[in-house]
């Protein structure tokens, strides 16, 4: 997973970052996006070079990631969000589609909530919704494991549910990319960042009613645990949401369907962008 060479790359207030310059002198509006819990801003390799044709795009480590300094020991979702801004206001942007995949998905989404004013879109991909209890359980059971075990135990497992069991022929290149990612991850960041993913599944329940933007939740058919139940549920009461499912896919498709999982982020970003044109149009004749 090599994207084409960053047009700038840094640090800013303990956030590894890189930026890709857009390829079109019309765009304007950048695009973040957010990794999950075990990878790093490498990961969305696949989506740059499509991204970058009509946007600017950021990339970044989430806190205890990659070369980002790692969260408070107890860390909230308002934590990593936080990150985000300080992010953008080192930058100079003032708004952005914020774009994020599972853990990152929880980010975007708390951060489209507390500075909707910063905000032009919000991608949720392959999020996680007010999970049944058996679920919960599944995934708290995982969480009590980490610190206690080595750094390897459990990525056969993950990668089994991520990519399938056994990893079908065509996606073992991709699968060990995202196996290298997961034991290269720093221990204690990656074990303060999953507990709180496994425990904020409800985090957004009785919100996304305020959610002010337009929202997009995508997810794979085949993702059992950020189901395409929960992108529809967070759809329904999110009033500027739709759901969209990507057939046979699971929860990794942004490597495992590129192709697919661009050509959505692109329609909906291109929506996104008219009706924030068309608003600041409407804006404008008002304030003649």
């Amino acid at each position: 997973m090599r994207p084409e060479l960053a047009s700038g790359c840094g640090e800013a207030l303990g956030t590894s970052y890189s930026v890709y310059a857009p390829r079109s002198e019309e765009a304007r509006a950048t695009v973040v996006l957010i990794h999950g819990v075990g990878m790093n801003q490498s990961v969305w390799s696949p989506q740059i070079g499509a991204l970058s044709t009509r946007y600017q795009v950021i990339v970044y480590d989430m806190l205890g990631h990659g070369d980002s300094v790692l969260p408070s020991a107890a860390p909230t979702l308002d934590e990593y969000a936080a990150q985000l801004k300080l992010l953008l206001d080192a930058m100079r942007i003032e708004r952005a589609h914020v774009v994020g995949h599972s853990m990152g998905a929880l980010v975007a989404l708390e951060f489209a909530l507390t500075h909707p004013q910063r905000t032009l879109s919000v991608v949720a991909l392959n999020a996680v919704y007010d999970r049944t209890p058996a679920q919960r359980e599944a995934v708290m059971t995982r969480a009590a494991t980490l610190g206690d075990a080595p750094l390897d135990t459990g990525v056969d497992a993950t990668l089994s549910r991520w990519f399938g069991d056994p990893v079908p022929g065509h996606l073992t290149q991709a699968a060990q990319a995202v196996r290298g990612l997961l034991l290269s991850v720093d221990p204690v960041g990656y074990a303060r960042t999953y507990r709180l993913f496994a425990s904020s599944d409800d985090a957004h329940v009785g919100r996304l009613a305020s959610l002010a933007v337009p929202a997009l939740f995508l997810t794979g058919e085949c993702d059992p645990n950020s189901s395409p139940a929960m992108s529809r549920a967070m759809a329904a009461v999110a009033p500027f949401g739709r759901a969209e499912i990507i057939a046979n896919e699971r929860h990794m498709m942004n490597v495992t369907d590129p192709e697919g999982v661009n050509e959505r982020l692109l329609g909906f970003l291109a929506e996104a962008s008219a009706q924030e044109a068309a608003h600041e149009s409407i804006n404008g004749e008002r304030h003649d």
